[in-house]
C-alpha cells in the first residue's frame, strides 16, 4: 500500500483541501479572457502552509488548457532565465572542431601534442529583454486558445530590481492585449513590499490570496477519504489526528504521512490504531520543527527571535507590555517586532495588547530549544552581523 501523504516542500498532495475557491477563482480567470483579474495574483502565508502546491496547482491547471507555464523562483539572476526559457536558448553549438593529435619528430624524438581546436557558435540572435522574449513567444502560439503563464515562489527572495523589470514587462503584455498571466508567492511582508512599490502601482490591482488554516471539518474530510481504502482508521483516531494538525496544510501532510506510516512499522496491517497516531503525531512534531520552526527562525533578526522567546514563557496569551520588559526594551521598541512577527504569521493579535502564537508548535520548538537559539543570536550580535 502507497502512503499517499507526501510531506515534501512544494510537492502536491493527493488531497488540497480548503483551497477549491483559489482554483475556482482562477480557472474562471482562464475562461474570461485577456485582462481578467484572476491573471494576476499574489499568494501569500507563512512557510508550510501551501503556496508553492498551489502554484503547482494553479500551473498544471493552465497547461490543461493548453498554456505554456514557466516556473520560475525569485533568486538572483532569474529574470535572464525567464528570457533564456521563453527564448529556447540552449547551450553554444561546436561549429568546426580538429580532434587532438599526439605525434614524434623523428629528427630529435620530441614527443608534440596538438590539444586540437573547438569553434563554439550561436545559432541565431536571441532576444535580449524579457518583454521581447515573451511577445516572441506568443508569436508562435495561438493566442485564441494558448498563452504564458510565469509563477515565481520565494518572493521574499528576489531583488526588486528584478521583480519590478518582470511587472513592468508583464504590464506592457497585459495593455497590448496579450494572452498572459502572473502568479507571485511569498510571505506576506515581502508582497507587501512589492505592493508598495511606487514603480508598479499596477500591481495593486492583483488578486490577493492568503493562505491560513484549513477548517477543521475539512482537514476530518480529507482524513476520512485518504484512510477510508486500503488503510484504514476508527473516527476517534481521525478525530485525534485532525486536531493535531490545527489545521496547518503541511502538519496535514506530516501527520497523516507518519500515521501511515507508524502503522506499517508497529506491524498493525490495514488499521491506524491509537498508538499509531500518538508516535505519528510527536514524529511528524520533530519534523515540523526541522523542516519549517528552524528555516523560518533563522531568517529573522535577533531581536525577532528575543520576542519569539519572550512569549514563550507564557502558556496562552502574551501581554505586549510584558514581551518588551521581559527583553528589557520599551514597548515601542518590542512594537517593531511585534509587527513583523504578525506580518509574517508567526503570531496574531488576539485582543488589546496581546498576542498569541499562530504557528501551531512553534512555542514547543522553542522552548526546546531555546538556549541555543539564544546562543546563536548573542554570537551574532557580537559578530556585528
Amino acid at each position: 500500500m502507497q502512503n499517499p501523504f507526501k510531506p515534501t516542500a512544494g510537492r502536491i498532495p493527493p488531497v488540497l483541501v480548503g483551497r477549491e475557491d483559489i482554483i475556482s477563482d482562477f480557472d474562471y480567470a482562464m475562461m474570461d479572457g485577456v485582462g481578467s483579474p484572476g491573471r494576476l495574483m499574489f499568494i501569500t502565508g507563512a512557510r508550510g502552509v501551501g503556496k508553492t502546491v498551489m502554484l503547482d496547482t494553479l500551473g498544471t491547471r493552465a497547461r490543461q488548457q493548453g498554456w505554456e507555464v514557466i516556473d520560475e523562483t525569485a533568486d538572483c539572476g532569474f529574470i535572464q532565465r525567464l528570457v533564456d526559457t521563453l527564448a529556447g536558448k540552449e547551450d553554444a553549438h561546436i561549429s568546426a572542431y580538429n580532434m587532438p593529435e599526439l605525434g614524434v619528430d623523428g629528427g630529435f624524438g620530441k614527443v608534440e601534442l596538438n590539444l586540437g581546436r573547438v569553434e563554439l557558435d550561436r545559432r541565431e540572435e536571441r532576444p535580449l529583454t524579457l518583454r521581447r522574449a515573451v511577445g516572441a513567444r506568443l508569436d508562435e502560439m495561438d493566442e485564441s486558445s494558448q498563452g504564458i503563464l510565469i509563477t515565481l515562489d520565494e518572493v521574499q527572495s528576489g531583488s526588486m530590481d528584478e521583480i519590478r523589470a518582470l511587472s513592468i514587462a508583464m504590464q506592457h503584455m497585459i495593455r497590448e492585449g496579450r494572452n498572459v498571466a502572473l502568479i507571485f508567492a511569498g510571505l506576506p511582508s515581502a508582497v507587501n513590499e512589492v505592493l508598495s512599490d511606487k514603480a508598479i502601482t499596477f500591481l495593486q490591482r492583483a488578486e490577493r490570496y492568503h493562505l491560513g488554516s484549513v477548517p477543521a471539518e475539512k482537514v476530518l474530510e480529507a482524513f476520512e477519504e485518504s484512510f477510508g481504502g486500503e488503510k484504514k482508521a476508527g473516527m476517534e483516531t481521525l478525530i485525534r489526528l485532525t486536531k493535531a494538525t490545527h489545521g496547518y496544510p503541511f502538519m496535514i501532510q506530516l501527520v497523516g504521512y507518519w500515521a501511515w506510516r507508524l502503522s506499517e512499522i508497529n506491524g498493525h496491517g490495514e488499521w491506524v490504531t491509537e498508538e499509531d497516531a500518538e508516535q505519528g503525531i510527536e514524529r511528524a512534531k520533530v519534523k515540523l520543527g526541522d523542516m519549517v520552526h528552524m528555516p523560518a527562525l533563522r531568517k529573522l533578526p535577533a531581536q525577532a527571535i528575543n520576542y519569539l522567546l519572550a512569549m514563550s514563557v507564557d502558556d496562552d496569551v502574551s501581554n505586549t507590555g510584558e514581551v518588551a520588559r521581559r527583553m528589557n526594551r520599551s514597548p515601542q521598541f518590542g512594537n517593531v517586532y511585534r509587527t513583523m512577527l504578525i506580518e509574517n504569521d508567526l503570531i496574531e493579535p488576539v485582543a488589546y495588547g496581546e498576542v498569541a502564537f499562530k504557528m501551531p508548535y512553534l512555542r514547543d520548538y522553542l522552548r526546546e530549544h531555546g538556549a541555543y537559539l539564544q546562543m546563536r543570536e548573542n554570537i551574532s550580535e557580537m559578530a556585528g552581523e
